[in-house]
């Protein structure tokens, strides 16, 4: 468990570093926001998003990932900075992939 753990630490690190040029999306709203990358790693992919705790995400939220309107997968929060976060894959559509630039939101219970 603490090996994952470092490795997810190490990874959001570099990967923060990479982007670091990038314009990371910067809203205090919750409702949308884009992926900035994909970082394979030996135990998990993990991906990156542009919003972190200061626009409302908390570490275990669910959040659904679209590429053109469709629904392709969800990721499960793990690791959370003020304006990005970083997630592992839970559920991918079977010939399907996450890219940089896709719609991630939060998943919501509807009653």
């Amino acid at each position: 468990m603490f090996g994952r753990i470092a490795i997810v630490f190490v990874v959001f690190i570099t990967a923060s570093l990479a982007t670091r040029g990038q314009q990371l999306q910067q809203t205090r709203s919750i409702s949308e926001t884009l992926v900035v990358a994909v970082q394979a790693t030996r135990t998990a992919d993990v991906v990156l998003i542009g919003a972190g705790f200061e626009a409302g995400l908390r570490q275990g939220m669910v959040l659904s990932i679209a590429h053109a309107g469709e629904k392709i997968a969800e990721v499960i929060l793990v690791d959370l900075r003020p304006r990005a976060g970083a997630a592992f894959i839970t559920f991918l559509k079977p010939g399907h992939s996450i890219r940089s630039g896709d719609t991630a939101t939060v998943k919501t219970l509807k009653v």
